[in-house]
């Protein structure tokens, strides 16, 4: 249960908060542009809410000017001799037309992208981003049935799509998993450990002390990959 619509102003930031059937307080940053939001007890007034703000001011300020400080990428123009990445390898684009279906091949360190002649930018990028989909389609199931042994827990499903402000999701109640599509732009240990992160809502439904336990438990390095994650560039087109 969950209660959301509510707002605290300190001087130039805004906080969303959410009450969330929890013990204690916790206080998040969210990219790219730093939003800020803390969840709290169904029963805690917005005045004891506010002082723990105030208290963490500073703290709060800090993770906004790194998220908005961090490197973006540039616009993509899909052209031949443009960098793009998969599995946190780079690779030279090479456009190259020809009148049969598209297609993306790898070799050595260049991503070739066979499209018809005159296809404008948004049907590369359409191209491309289906065949991230299917390489994250291909990857993600091998790393899902190790931790449901490890976890005991059953995942039903799972879904790639475009997100703006979170790597994944998880609907507990369908058991579902979202990952977003630029996770395969990054290295595997990147993928598995925000794979790790929306099991473990499976074991326990909120970012309480009980559900990094479990993040200990079942990846030990998860705040480092944590850290990591958030610090590398943004793509321009899915964070805006």
């Amino acid at each position: 249960m969950s209660i959301r619509n509510q707002q605290i102003k300190l001087d130039d930031i805004y906080l969303d908060v959410v009450r969330k059937d929890i013990k204690n307080m916790y206080l998040s940053i969210h990219p790219p542009t730093g939003r800020a939001h803390i969840s709290a007890p169904l029963r805690m007034d917005l005045d004891t809410i506010r002082v723990f703000a105030i208290s963490k001011l500073s703290w709060i300020r800090k993770h906004q000017d790194k998220f908005r400080n961090q490197s973006r990428e540039a616009p993509r123009e899909y052209i031949t001799g443009e960098s793009h990445y998969y599995l946190g390898k780079r690779y030279l684009l090479k456009v190259i037309e020809h009148k049969a279906s598209p297609k993306v091949v790898l070799k050595h360190g260049t991503m070739e992208i066979y499209i018809r002649p005159n296809t404008d930018l948004e049907k590369r990028r359409k191209i491309l981003d289906e065949w991230y989909r299917r390489r994250l389609k291909e990857i993600a199931p091998d790393i899902i049935a190790k931790y449901e042994k490890t976890m005991k827990v059953k995942v039903n499903e799972f879904g790639i799509k475009k997100m703006k402000t979170k790597w994944g999701s998880c609907n507990i109640k369908a058991k579902r998993i979202w990952l977003n599509l630029e996770l395969a732009k990054k290295e595997r240990h990147y993928i598995e450990y925000i794979i790790v992160h929306e099991m473990v809502h499976l074991l326990e439904r909120h970012h309480n002390d009980r559900f990094m336990a479990y993040m200990d438990k079942f990846t030990p390095q998860w705040k480092f990959l944590k850290e990591e994650l958030n610090r590398l560039i943004l793509p321009h087109a899915n964070w805006g």
